[in-house]
């Protein structure tokens, strides 16, 4: 008996095939992970040799929570350094995408530039590399362009800090648009320039042009882009929670701890996407005029 499927059935199926390779691989490699680092954040590991844990209920994250007092600032401050960085880095992203899918002969050339800072500064290469004999903490060069000290008699320490954090700011969309440029300029790509050349001859402006044809064309890439910028802000290596957890885990070997801090982390930024998610996909092109 041969079924017949519909075209939205067609399409759903072979989004689960694309997908069902990842969710082999998350069932088979991380499932058993998953579960016993959640086992460990509720225990007391008693025995190091052996792994012997006993049960702790909430007290790893109570420790969190109320009894460390660098956990909820670092936090805290990740979190309002996401907020900031991302609509930054999304608006610079799709501002230098826009400009590079102009008819060039340099296109190529300008994508590898922009391209370039991902493959050379992803936290643990950026660590080794400025680690190597450059007499300065690898951190606090990753963070953004250092303004010297000397600086202070001509601007004040005040507005010196202003200039340093604004620097900073701007070296890390810089350092990180790169995956996000290529999305956009994909999206960008994918419009039939026949939209435009309609809305020309219809007397439509660049702006009017912009804001009715490209930014709800591109609105999937944008959506795509913003979680993905919320992901790669919380979990790069620089960032000094990141950072916190993984001492406490394998310096201190606290390890029932940095599992409880890593269960609070994951919850919040998953929580923040399917936020993002939900609020932003009624407002996503779909091509099918819903």
């Amino acid at each position: 008996m041969k079924i017949k499927l519909s075209m939205k059935q067609k399409q759903n199926l072979e989004a689960i095939m694309f997908i069902s390779p990842w969710i082999i691989g998350t069932l088979v490699f991380f499932m058993n992970p998953l579960i016993q680092s959640i086992r460990l954040s509720f225990s007391k590991i008693v025995k190091l040799n052996g792994f012997v844990m006993q049960w702790n209920g909430w007290a790893n994250y109570e420790k969190a929570f109320l009894w460390d007092v660098n956990f909820l600032p670092m936090f805290l401050s990740s979190v309002k350094d996401t907020l900031i960085n991302t609509p930054l880095t999304l608006i610079f992203s799709l501002f230098i995408a826009i400009l590079v899918n102009k008819p060039s002969k340099m296109r190529g050339f300008f994508r590898t530039v922009f391209f370039l800072p991902v493959l050379l500064g992803t936290g643990f290469v950026m660590k080794q590399l400025l680690g190597l004999g450059m007499g300065v903490d690898a951190m606090s060069v990753a963070k953004g362009i250092i303004v010297p000290d000397s600086l202070a008699k001509y601007f004040g320490f005040g507005l010196l800090g202003v200039i340093s954090s604004f620097l900073s700011r701007i070296t890390i969309v810089l350092w990180k648009s790169g995956v996000q440029i290529v999305l956009f300029l994909a999206g960008l790509q994918g419009i039939s320039s026949s939209l435009y050349e309609a809305a020309h001859c219809d007397g439509a402006t660049e702006w009017e042009m912009f804001w009715k044809i490209t930014l709800p064309m591109i609105s999937p890439v944008i959506l795509l882009n913003f979680i993905y910028t919320i992901i790669d802000s919380f979990t790069d290596a620089n960032n000094p929670i990141v950072d916190y957890i993984l001492k406490a885990s394998f310096q201190k070997n606290q390890f029932e701890y940095g599992a409880a801090m890593g269960w609070v982390y994951f919850i919040f930024v998953f929580v923040l996407c399917m936020l993002a998610f939900f609020v932003m996909r009624n407002r996503v092109y779909t091509g099918t005029g819903k």
